[in-house]
């Protein structure tokens, strides 16, 4: 009840937003992250052309008007293994598909593909990882400026927490 509470307080103190235009977070049955499925999914694309992928997403964005949402981070990381299998539990999955277009970005060590963050404003190295970019595909503007590696700490949340975060920005 008191993370409720907490989402709700932290809904009105954004600007244009209030607890009735957000969208409810789901219902998340996992409790802890130590009950997620193993293994935990290996999200990044070591291999992939991180340009034309986010160019391909913010496109596909656009077109539907759902917010584009970059997830940077590496398979080495346990966090961002967590947060990709929160966002993969059925609970989650479907709000994740209606309100957001996702693509994950492999950041290496971070040594790779700086220029994503970069495009974003974000000119130096990342604080953490999982860095999360929830962009306007309208603006193309980054909205969750400040709030980026929010979810650096994944493995210390609850499912519930993780999804909480992600409808405030839905």
């Amino acid at each position: 009840m008191m993370l409720r509470l907490l989402f709700a307080s932290t809904l009105l103190a954004l600007p244009g937003m209030s607890a009735a235009s957000a969208p409810a977070a789901p219902h998340v049955r996992i409790a802890s992250v130590e009950q997620l499925p193993r293994p935990l999914p290996l999200p990044y694309d070591t291999g992939a052309d991180a340009d034309a992928q986010v160019a391909a997403a913010q496109k596909r964005a656009r077109a539907t008007g759902r917010r584009l949402l970059i997830d940077l981070g590496g398979n080495w990381c346990l966090d961002c293994r967590i947060l990709a299998g929160i966002m993969d539990l059925p609970e989650l999955k479907g709000f994740v598909a209606r309100h957001f277009e996702v693509v994950t970005v492999d950041i290496g060590r971070f040594d790779k593909n700086g220029q994503i963050a970069a495009r974003y404003g974000i000119k130096d190295r990342l604080e953490g990882v999982p860095a999360i970019l929830i962009v306007d595909p309208r603006t193309g503007r980054l909205v969750n400026t400040g709030r980026v590696t929010a979810l650096a700490d994944a493995r210390s949340m609850t499912p519930q927490a993780l999804a909480d975060w992600l409808a405030q920005w839905a």
